[in-house]
This record gives C-alpha cells, sequence and structure tokens, in this order.
C-alpha cells in the first residue's frame, strides 16, 4: 500500500480479506454477499461482484489491544471488491448505529481510508426529511468523522480499485437497517456515469433536499492530527479519543456539525 496505517495488516483481494502481521490481531473476516445488501440499493436486481465487501470488526496490536477493550473503543477494517454493481459503485449498506449500552448514545464513527477512493455518505436523519446530506470524499490517509445518529454509507469512488478503509468505534457498536431499507436506501443514490465518474440521484423515498459534495476537513476540535496515521494516534493518546465510546464528552461539537 502506499500509505502506512502504522499497523501491519493488509488487505487481500482473493479470497477477500486481510493478512496479519506478527504483533496484531483480528478475526477471520465476514462477508457481505451481494443477496444481503440488495435491500438498500437502487437496482435491488443488479450483478456484481460476490461477496461484495469483508469486515473485520476489533483489530489491532496485541500490546494494545487490552487498553482498548478498557476503553471501550474498537478498530475495525473493510475492503471492498474492486468492479461495480450493476451501473453502480459498490458500496456498504445504509444503516444507523444503534444506541450503547454504556453511554445511552448513537456512537459516531471516524473513517480512514487505506487504499482506493470512498465517499463517506451521510444524512442527518433516517425519515422522510433527511436534513443535511454530505458525500465526503476521501483518499488514503484521509480521516472522516460521522457524527452520533447520522445514517451513512461508505461507497467506492473507482471502480478499479479495491477500497480499503479503517473505522474507530464504540466497542458495543450495532447497526440499524430498518428505516433505511423500507426507503430503498439513503436520500441520495450514487450512479457511475460512462465515463466511469460517481453522480448523485435523489431517493424518491425522501423530501427532496440538497447534497453536499465536499472533501475531508481537519478535525482539531477532536484531536485528530492531520498526516498521521489514526491508530497510531489513537494509541498514543487513548483520552484523546475517548469522546467516540463516550459520545457526551464532546456534546457541544456535535450540534451544526459539519464534515
Amino acid at each position: 500500500m502506499s500509505f502506512n496505517p502504522g499497523l501491519d495488516i493488509r488487505p487481500v483481494g482473493y479470497p477477500l480479506g486481510f493478512s496479519y502481521g506478527p504483533g496484531t490481531f483480528g478475526p477471520e473476516p465476514e462477508v457481505r454477499c451481494l443477496e444481503a445488501i440488495r435491500a438498500s440499493l437502487r437496482d435491488a436486481e443488479c450483478n456484481g461482484p460476490d461477496p461484495v465487501y469483508a469486515i473485520a470488526m476489533d483489530v489491532g496490536t496485541v500490546e494494545h489491544e487490552a487498553e482498548l477493550r478498557r476503553r471501550m473503543l474498537l478498530f475495525g477494517l473493510v475492503t471492498f471488491a474492486a468492479g461495480q454493481i450493476g451501473s453502480d459503485p459498490v458500496r456498504s449498506q445504509g444503516h444507523v448505529h444503534r444506541v450503547s449500552g454504556h453511554s445511552r448514545w448513537r456512537p459516531p464513527e471516524v473513517f480512514e481510508v487505506w487504499t482506493g477512493t470512498a465517499y463517506i455518505y451521510m444524512q442527518e436523519f433516517a425519515a422522510d426529511d433527511p436534513g443535511r446530506c454530505f458525500a465526503v470524499i476521501a483518499r488514503p490517509g484521509d480521516v472522516v468523522i460521522v457524527p452520533p445518529g447520522w445514517p451513512h454509507a461508505t461507497i467506492s469512488g473507482e471502480p478499479k480499485e479495491q477500497l480499503t478503509f479503517g473505522a474507530l468505534c464504540d466497542r458495543e457498536y450495532g447497526f440499524e437497517y430498518d428505516e433505511v431499507r423500507k426507503r430503498r436506501g439513503l436520500a441520495w443514490y450514487p450512479v457511475l456515469n460512462s465515463a466511469g465518474d460517481i453522480t448523485w440521484e435523489p431517493n424518491p423515498a425522501y423530501r427532496l433536499g440538497l447534497l453536499r459534495i465536499c472533501k475531508p476537513r481537519a478535525y482539531a476540535e477532536f484531536g485528530i492530527i492531520p498526516g498521521v496515521p489514526l491508530y497510531e494516534q489513537i494509541v498514543e493518546d487513548f483520552d484523546s479519543f475517548q469522546w467516540v465510546s463516550k459520545p457526551f464528552l464532546a456534546e457541544p461539537l456535535w450540534e451544526n456539525f459539519e464534515p
């Protein structure tokens, strides 16, 4: 990889998953087949790579495993197959995070792109009125925060590349899909045009609003240091990332949040 994530774990293309280096830990990845995500796609009958993506939740270095658990923090990895799903890019299912039992909040999530190009799509509400909608285009080394309670999905921005990203979240993570699936996805659908570029079409199940497409910004108020791998920042100063599992510590920052 051109980007060094500070963690000796690498994505593998076949079979889709991860290779763990010495001193690291992680599970056998879970794979998501095409059938499992059809309910959130624009075209539920489309064809594409299968499995679509692989997930390894709870990865890291052995020396920091206990502290991650004590802090109720979890670092996960996802890698997408190259290709496209019908006329759409490879993507995750839209979801909102389940309320955490220990914090009583829907946790935020911090994404870091490792390989490929990603659009981190997010909207304020899982309701007919989605509120503000953003698609943040991110490349290797870029960090994007999704705030508590916002429905979101990750989309591959380059069909010829295998997208891989890390994600820091609450150890009691959980996904809720019902509100998104009953509207057949989130408020905006990513679509590949004839040149292979991402365009966006509104989902008619939602009240039409504006979509803002933007680049990642610096998150100095959250203690994130640009240019330093996310995992290295976490293990260097766990206190600075405790707001991920205890979102109330950053409560003033969530009001009028913009990615």
